[in-house]
């Protein structure tokens, strides 16, 4: 859901940490990949609750080229309060018109990237987008051309108190607008910037092929993106090694294509930033949603100085797995060997239902519509993007892609996910279409929250010393993959764009060796940091949404505070979580979690974070101690 002022429409909100969140999965084979044809109708997504089919899709793209041709007539005239009103009510029409388009089309894409009619179909609609951005690029120019207190006039008119968040908005980016033509022509450059993230989603998701490799019953499996992880689990140490060489041997081959598309993206986004007249990447990155560079830097200085935390766990793990050396795929081994623990999503469903309950029924009766009315694509298919989101347009509910396995990581991707579309939901329902789009700073909070509260409600149940060490295990790894991963890659980004705007050249020998380092202090001393993971930075598809991953780390931490204080306080705490679920994007990011009572612009969130953190390496410790004196 997007902004009405908005050319292209907002991403997804994605789980891409959990590409990477450890599971157990204890079958002996994986079968093949189904096709798209082969998946049972109750496990696709329902988009015809979108679009009915091909011919609804084809008579709205042509309206919306129709009224683009209506935003000329505004020209010159939004100096008139009256003018003003009415263009930006076309650009409302306008811009749900194409986010409807665009996510359709998108959407239709991600359940086979490699089917050509819906390639196609999302490249129409990417070009929509970027036709109607152009064609509005004079409204924000036009606007800021007046004097300050007409505009101040115009914040101030009741005829247009519905747009006065956009109109504030549009004065505090008054520095970094640029005239009418120069705005037309970034405008048309949108095409160009989105080529580095387009190919390297075509090669990640469509082209990229992964040799086979030989599962715990010896089977030749071919490795993929959905089934990596399920290979690192493996009890196996060779399947493990095999499975982790053979991923970033792919990659390795590829490392100068990756690189080239890594630093094209990275340079547009100087460009950008040059062009805006911002100070750095960094400082364009965190203006959108009014973010003070502190909130980014508290980040990674507050993490640093808890890597001992990291560290320590890193030691607790290498000796409750009884190795020598702990190397890079050994992450993922099961720590609790006599421990399985498969669920199917029906299980899964009933699970997160029941752990949810203390955020009342209207949340709980919003939940289960979700699970019963088609918002969620389920199981991967040949062909479909990787990872898992929460997506869909305003005045339609939200959808959810999955890629799921019957273990542990995939129910919290499902109640991560559906905390996002509950998010979506309330802020559409409550909000005008202008002030529902949450931005991506709060965007993790929800699904964060809905975490925290299975996992409190897991280890309440919990009497089995095994699993509880099992849950411990997740939840640390959950800190682990969150706050410190997200953090390292935010740290990454931070690097290697400083260093293209001070003019250095990064090769991929140059890309492999800060990522390499950054991975060696992170883990610390006690982890082999196999040469191989330096090709991991070419398969995170969020650094092509840079400066995106750290709101992972933050919104963790902010959601840590709220599960506490739903937990402790219960209904006072819950109305003002869900007064934050229904504020949209009514105010800027900061203000609405203070309103609701998480401050994130001090580092007390992030510390808290880390205690809790500590508090798990302690009990994991304790049951290790306990265990080892019976």
């Amino acid at each position: 859901m997007t902004q009405g002022a908005a050319a292209i429409p907002a991403i997804p909100q994605e789980a891409g940490h959990k590409q990477s969140i450890p599971s157990i999965s204890r079958r002996n084979t994986m079968s093949n990949v189904p096709k798209r044809s082969e998946t049972a109708a109750e496990h696709r997504w329902k988009l015809e609750d979108l679009f009915a089919n091909q011919a609804s899709w084809d008579q709205e793209y042509a309206k919306a080229k129709e009224l683009i041709k209506k935003a000329d007539q505004f020209q010159g005239k939004l100096s008139d309060p009256a003018q003003l009103k009415a263009c930006f009510e076309l650009e409302d029409e306008l811009s749900l018109h194409v986010e409807r388009l665009y996510v359709y089309a998108n959407m239709r894409h991600h359940e086979d990237t490699a089917e050509p009619g819906n390639q196609a179909l999302s490249d129409k609609s990417k070009k929509l987008s970027v036709e109607t951005g152009e064609a509005l690029s004079f409204v924000t120019p036009e606007v800021l051309s007046l004097s300050d207190s007409e505009l101040d006039a115009m914040i101030n008119n009741e005829s247009l108190a519905k747009y006065r968040h956009t109109l504030e908005e549009m004065r505090r980016q008054k520095a970094h607008i640029l005239s009418k033509s120069e705005e037309a022509l970034m405008a048309q450059v949108g095409n160009i910037s989105s080529a580095p993230g387009t190919i390297f989603g075509m090669l990640n998701n469509a082209d990229l092929k992964f040799p086979k490799v030989k599962n715990e019953a010896g089977e030749e499996v071919e490795l993929s993106h959905g089934r990596y992880i399920q290979f690192l689990e493996s009890k196996n140490r060779d399947v493990r090694r095999e499975a982790f060489k053979a991923m970033y041997d792919t990659y390795g081959k590829l490392k100068n294509t990756m690189a080239s598309t890594l630093n094209a993206n990275v340079n547009k986004n100087v460009f950008y930033a040059k062009a805006r007249k911002y100070d750095s990447v960094l400082g364009m990155s965190l203006y959108g949603d009014n973010i003070p560079k502190e909130v980014y830097t508290n980040l990674i200085d507050t993490i640093h100085k808890h890597l001992p935390l990291m560290h320590r766990y890193m030691e607790l793990r290498k000796r409750l797995l009884g190795l020598d050396e702990l190397h890079m795929y050994d992450l993922f081994a099961p720590l609790v060997e006599e421990f399985d623990m498969e669920i199917s999503f029906e299980d899964a469903k009933k699970t997160i239902h029941e752990s949810l309950k203390p955020l009342g029924e209207d949340y709980l009766n919003v939940l289960q519509e979700g699970f019963d009315k088609g918002w969620i694509d389920v199981y991967e298919n040949e062909g479909k993007r990787s990872g898992a989101y929460s997506w869909g347009a305003y005045g339609t509910h939200p959808y959810v892609l999955l890629n799921h396995k019957d273990n542990l990581n995939s129910m919290f991707t499902l109640t991560h996910e559906m905390g996002h579309a509950l998010h979506s939901y309330y802020s559409d329902t409550t909000q005008n279409y202008r002030d529902a789009q949450y931005t991506i700073f709060l965007a993790e909070v929800a699904s964060t929250l809905n975490e925290a509260l299975l996992m409190d409600y897991l280890l309440g149940k919990s009497t089995d010393p095994k699993e509880k060490m099992y849950l411990l295990t997740y939840y640390a790894d959950q800190f682990r993959t969150t706050v410190f991963r997200q953090t390292m890659f935010a740290e990454f980004e931070k690097i290697v764009h400083e260093r293209t705007e001070a003019g250095e050249s990064l090769t991929p020998q140059e890309l492999s060796k800060i990522y390499y380092d950054l991975n060696k202090l992170y883990y610390g001393p006690g982890m082999v940091v196999d040469q191989d993971i330096e090709m991991e930075w070419a398969r995170i598809p969020h650094f092509y949404t840079s400066f995106y991953v750290y709101k992972y780390a933050t919104g963790f931490s902010a959601a840590t505070s709220f599960s506490k204080q739903i937990l402790d306080e219960g209904a006072p705490a819950v109305e003002r979580y869900l007064g934050f679920l229904k504020s949209g994007g009514s105010d800027f990011s900061i203000n609405i979690l203070k309103k609701a009572g998480v401050d994130m612009s001090t580092p007390e969130p992030i510390e808290q974070a880390m205690s809790v953190f500590e508090e798990l390496i302690a009990q994991m410790e304790q049951l290790t101690s306990d265990r080892a004196k019976k």
